[in-house]
């Protein structure tokens, strides 16, 4: 039995006049379907909502709101929405029955909430259900949303265990350009490191009614594969796209392979979900300590401070080369630190993921 985490973006399951498309919700609850008759836990990660709650209002893709508040609104009619055609569609396969699921940042960084979230995901998914999970767009603050789907889905894969993340989308996969604008672009069928110039090579978002592109699908199966998770991004229109996908099957898409060490699910929060709100420079000698001991980052071997930043704040660390090389939750503020206050710990071990 294999955990799989699907994740479904809105332009792949929606018109161009930005409405839902029943039958392309079909295929994919067909395919869900199929793999929960084969014996698997699949759990949905499904955008659209927005998209859902605009025609119900009298609005278009092309005619988008732009300012946060409407959205949020337009999102908590559209979710409604988007799970009774989830539910209809579901039943007319003969599948399970949806269980909606929204998550919040801060479902990942306090260890009860993740706990509690991981629970109520396995306790669906051992009652049968399939789990359909989005972010609570409705309420969300923007300074501290995760802003796409492709990583919630990433950090979902941690959180219930599954060895199968499948990024939907309306590529085939990650190519060596944007295809739209080079005919030689030819598909990348297995990606072993995600590095940054692969990142900036992703691009951004590639339709008006979404909000992520492939470089969030880059950043988010990055994220997987730090936590020990395979990757598959793929066309949403390919023709068994998911049962290829968990079978291996050569050119299905682009195979993102899971690093053999993992880190938890702690330090893929500081690592991948949570913004830099500054930077710090140490010497070589904290640095060295860092990498090679693991060991805590103390206020002696800080020699820069940037940014403006409060207690429980992510940093990026780095050395004189001005490169980062770690990133951790300070335990101190800017100002504590500038005006040479702070001693001891300013960054625990616990709290401080040193990454290549």
């Amino acid at each position: 039995m294999t955990v799989v985490v699907v994740k479904v973006g809105t332009s792949s399951i929606t018109d161009d006049d930005g409405g839902l498309d029943r039958d392309a919700i079909r295929r994919l609850c067909r395919q869900l379907v199929e793999l929960r008759d084969a014996g698997h836990r699949v759990v949905l990660v499904s955008s659209g909502a927005i998209a859902a709650g605009l025609p119900a209002l009298g609005m278009t893709a092309r005619e988008r709101p732009r300012d946060p508040i409407t959205l949020q609104a337009v999102s908590a009619v559209g979710q409604a929405l988007l799970m009774q055609v989830y539910r209809e569609v579901l039943a007319e396969a003969g599948g399970p029955v949806p269980g909606q699921v929204l998550l919040a940042p801060s479902d990942f960084v306090n260890r009860q909430q993740y706990l509690h979230a991981r629970s109520t995901l396995g306790r669906l998914l051992d009652l049968g259900v399939l789990p359909v999970v989005n972010e609570n767009d409705a309420v969300a603050d923007d300074e501290i949303r995760f802003g796409d789907n492709d990583r919630i889905a990433a950090l979902v894969a941690q959180l219930v265990g599954a060895e199968l993340l499948v990024l939907l989308t309306d590529a085939a996969g990650v190519f060596t350009a944007d295809p739209r604008l080079d005919e030689e672009a030819s598909l990348i069928e297995e990606i072993v490191e995600v590095d940054q110039d692969l990142e900036r090579a992703a691009g951004g978002s590639g339709s008006n009614r979404g909000s992520g592109g492939m470089a969030t699908k880059v950043a988010a199966a990055k994220i997987a594969a730090w936590s020990g998770v395979r990757t598959v991004i793929a066309a949403a229109g390919r023709e068994g796209v998911l049962a290829d996908a968990l079978a291996g099957t050569a050119g299905v898409g682009t195979v993102v392979v899971p690093r053999a060490q993992r880190l938890p699910a702690r330090k893929v929060w500081i690592a991948f979900a949570v913004g830099s709100a500054g930077c710090l420079e140490v010497d070589d000698g904290a640095r060295r300590a860092l990498q090679q001991r693991g060991s805590s980052l103390l206020a002696a071997g800080i020699t820069g401070v940037e940014g403006d930043f409060d207690e429980g704040d992510a940093v990026e660390v780095r050395g004189h080369d001005g490169r980062p090389f770690a990133k951790g939750r300070v335990r101190v503020d800017s100002g504590s630190l500038r005006n040479g206050s702070a001693a001891g710990v300013v960054i625990h071990r616990d709290d401080l993921v040193v990454l290549p």
